[in-house]
């Protein structure tokens, strides 16, 4: 990694491309018996896997990497590497300039994904319940549902918008045993976000006592300006806990560093149920991430030109896609998705998992603009050859 810190961001990406063509792409059937299997809901790879020769569109991943700014921040770091205690990196006084609000509403965590589970032990002890739509980030579902909480699931409308009002009368019907409310804005799976006027709605309909946990993941890639944060809402003093990670545009999922931002009650309660177990290398890398604006607004544009790109070409081949606001997008198959992600599996192209009850949609994280052609040829492969089959 420390090798191509040097580089620019044009010049990484250029070599990214000549990397692949150099590697090559060995036949997705050998790639795949190597021993791939699944933690947490997600791919993990064993010790002698090609990894780097797959298109990665599984996982909503930033596919560029950390920037140089981080890299060297990081590597900066790594002399701490053999110490328990080491200078402050600045995380949280950053996070409190970023984002407006006092060190006693930030809690940091090792990735969002922490942060959930921490809501879990917190807010629904002794059978509380939580609400929330369906299809949703349903790995924060299996944390509930391993917690033995009960899960009070929300359909979503026929244009794959969350039911606010539904929402609000789940919660106020069922008040004394709802611990949280769960919202993804964007939404995980589908990428539909829900509007800062339904946030508002939402918060001003339910009992002002019930906590609400927004999960910002995909916050970053938004472009549309009916949308906001709900950060405000932590300054005010409301029941809100906005979830934040550097695992998506900031390019740091391996790293493992996320946050959250609450009320200060809200955030000593959570605090009992956290570990705080952040590694030096990425404490120093959240803080050059945060003033790296740059680099993030050129993910950004990527990001959504790319989306904007794959989507029409799947519209003009009868494919719909759901409209999305993240760094993927769920694709109708009009079949069951399943063996088509089998069939992408063996021309090594990783692409999301099935998300019940959207059975029949394929989501699709957005990768370099190689990954993309990569895909669009497999998919033209995979869907003429089963239409073929069927006629």
């Amino acid at each position: 990694m420390a090798a191509r810190s040097p580089l620019s961001r044009r010049g990484f990406v250029g070599g990214v491309a000549s990397a692949l063509g150099v590697i090559g792409i060995a036949p997705g059937a050998q790639l795949w018996a190597r021993g791939v299997r699944r933690i947490d809901g997600e791919t993990a790879f064993g010790p002698e896997e090609d990894y780097d020769g797959y298109a990665k569109l599984a996982n909503n991943e930033n596919p560029y990497g950390p920037p140089e700014s981080v890299m060297k921040a990081m590597m900066r770091a790594m002399k701490y590497s053999n110490r328990y205690g080491y200078p402050d990196s600045g995380l949280a006084d950053e996070l409190v300039k970023h984002h407006g609000v006092k060190a006693e509403n930030i809690l940091l965590a090792a990735g969002s994904g922490e942060i959930l589970d921490v809501c879990c032990n917190t807010f629904l002890q002794d059978g509380k319940m939580l609400v929330g739509v369906d299809p949703s980030y349903n790995v924060f579902y299996s944390q509930v549902t391993s917690f033995k909480s009960d899960i009070i699931k929300v359909p979503l409308l026929p244009d794959y918008r969350q039911d606010i009002p539904a929402m609000i009368r789940a919660t106020r019907q069922n008040y004394r045993d709802v611990g949280l409310v769960y919202m993804c804005n964007p939404n995980n799976p589908t990428g539909r976000l829900v509007t800062k006027d339904e946030i508002r709605q939402l918060l001003d309909g339910i009992p002002e006592d019930v906590p609400v946990l927004i999960d910002e993941a995909y916050h970053h890639f938004v472009d549309d300006p009916s949308y906001a944060t709900s950060t405000p809402y932590v300054i005010e003093g409301r029941q809100v806990i906005v979830a934040r990670t550097f695992s998506k545009i900031a390019a740091l999922a391996g790293m493992r560093l996320g946050y959250a931002l609450a009320p200060k009650m809200l955030v000593q309660k959570m605090r009992v149920n956290s570990t705080g177990s952040i590694n030096a290398l990425v404490r120093y890398g959240g803080v050059a991430a945060l003033n790296d604006t740059e680099s993030q607004a050129w993910v950004k544009k990527q990001t959504i030109d790319l989306r904007t790109k794959t989507t029409k070409e799947l519209a003009s081949l009868g494919y719909a896609s759901i409209p999305s606001d993240a760094n993927f997008f769920m694709v109708h198959l009009k079949r069951p998705v399943q063996p088509v992600i089998d069939e992408f599996k063996k021309k090594g192209v990783l692409v999301g998992r099935p998300f019940p009850p959207l059975n029949e949609h394929l989501r699709v994280s957005i990768g370099t603009p190689d990954e993309m052609s990569r895909f669009m040829v497999a998919f033209r492969d995979i869907m003429t050859a089963k239409t073929a089959k069927a006629g």
